[in-house]
Order: structure tokens, then sequence, then C-alpha cells
């Protein structure tokens, strides 16, 4: 897989942070990848999606993957799961948490019985927001046949159930709160993502 063109349009755009970071997942880590800051621009968007998506066509034109739309939970994963449904020509849309903080399909957003699934998001290092996608779509009848991502920097020890692809794979060290050594430093934490949880 070729992901230095990836790597170097993310560097383009700033959008790999050092420094102490609170993740969506709860836990912290040594460098943050703001995916916005390549979102903002629709071509690098394209590029930097362009080989993740041609073989997402090769695995179905094989019969080794089924996709009928993409979606991204929020907040993340919607232009992701928009740019990928528009290289793939399939509709895409997404999951949003209600006023009780549960993962939902609202807006008039529908899916069928038996209508296959992309997940796709901008990061993923423990699959928490897919995850509770995933509930969603299956109470809905729908059948999720991949995840998908820009940036996998998957947490040590995490497993994903489904097929799994990435843009590029990069590293980055990341800790439960109370095992991390940048707190124990004292280091000021910034939390960049969009999930209400506590710094």
């Amino acid at each position: 897989m070729d992901t230095a063109n990836t790597v170097e349009i993310l560097k383009e755009c700033s959008a790999m942070l050092e420094g102490h970071f609170l993740l969506s997942s709860g836990r912290h880590s040594d460098r943050y990848f703001q995916c916005a800051r390549l979102l903002q621009y629709p071509q690098k968007a394209e590029a930097a999606l362009r080989p993740l998506v041609q073989r997402l066509l090769a695995f179905r034109n094989e019969g080794k993957l089924k996709f009928d739309a993409v979606v991204g939970p929020a907040l993340g994963g919607i232009v992701v799961a928009y740019e990928i449904g528009r290289q793939l020509g399939v509709p895409a849309f997404w999951t949003e948490r209600d006023e009780t903080g549960a993962m939902a399909l609202r807006r008039g957003f529908e899916v069928s019985a038996g209508m296959n699934i992309l997940i796709a998001e901008d990061v993923v290092t423990t699959g928490k927001s897919s995850g509770e996608s995933i509930k969603v779509l299956e109470m809905a009848g729908a059948k999720v046949s991949a995840l998908c991502c820009i940036v996998d920097r998957i947490a040590p020890g995490v497993e994903l159930e489904l097929p799994f692809y990435s843009a590029v794979k990069l590293e980055a060290a990341n800790w439960e709160a109370a095992e991390c050594p940048l707190c124990k430093k004292k280091l000021p934490v910034l939390k960049p993502g969009s999930r209400k949880i506590s710094v």
C-alpha cells in the first residue's frame, strides 16, 4: 500500500500535531491527528483518500466487499463519509448523538433491511464511535461490511471485529489517563476532539 502521498498531504495541512492530548476515546497521547485541517481542502481530501477508495473498489470487484452506502459517525466521520461516498458513487450520510448522548440515525436518514454499509471515520484509535454506529445501523436492519478511515492509530490490544481499511497507518503512543507519563510530568493536556469528555 502506497501511503507516502497521504502522509505528505497530512503534513502539508499541519494535520499531525505533537504534544499532550486527550483523545475522544478518553485515552491520552503524545500525538494528535487533526484531520479537519485536511478536510477543509476538498482537492487534498480527494487525493488523500483516493488510494483507499481504489482498494475498496478493487475488493468489491473481486467479490470480497459489498457496499450500498457510507456512514460516518459525527463529527469527524461526516466529511470523510461524504468524500468516500462521492468517489465510490454511493450515498453518504451520518450518525450523530441525540439529546441523551446516544448515537442515532437522525435528519430523516434511513437504511433498509440487508443494506450493506461502510463505516467511515477520520481517525480510529479504539473504534468506539464506529461500534456505537454499528449497533444503530444493525438495529435498523442494515449489515455493516467494513470500517475505513484516513488514519489508523489503533491502540495496542484493540481488535476490531470487522474488516478494516485505512488510507495510512501512523504510530502514536497512547495510554489510559491513570498511566499517562505526560500527566505525571504535569504537562497541560489539550482536548482538540468534539466528544464531550472531561480533561
